[in-house]
């Protein structure tokens, strides 16, 4: 069975672009926040990780500090990239403690969800 890639578009109707690969983020684990079958959480927001939102995170019952080496996961710490929910990411702009977006790695499906100008109000400088 072949695998073909259609190109993924970001938010800002643009080619997406890598989100990181140190560490290797993405639902496929290839670097990018693609999303497809399979993928319940939506993994499309590429954001950089704070230490609030880290904290958010793991009270809100999602861990992404402790390493789980059986899902290639090395855990996180505040500055590195990861293709988060966007979901999780709508849930922590909600209570103030959304992290900064990378909008040209970010999924143009995650606008599904949230707007671009909350995704641009939090956008990497």
């Amino acid at each position: 069975m072949r695998i073909f890639h259609v190109m993924a578009t970001n938010v800002l109707g643009t080619e997406l672009k890598v989100c990181c690969r140190d560490p290797l983020t993405g639902f496929y684990r290839d670097g990018f926040c693609r999303t497809g079958p399979g993928d319940t959480g939506l993994h499309t927001v590429c954001a950089q990780m704070t230490r609030e939102f880290l904290d958010f995170s793991v009270l809100d019952g999602n861990d992404l500090v402790t390493p789980h080496p059986e899902w290639e996961f090395p855990g996180l710490e505040p500055g590195d990239k990861w293709c988060v929910c966007v979901t999780r990411w709508k849930d922590a702009l909600e209570r103030g403690v959304a992290p900064p977006v990378d909008l040209e790695g970010t999924h143009a499906s995650a606008l599904e969800f949230v707007t671009l100008e909350q995704l641009q109000a939090h956008a990497l400088k």
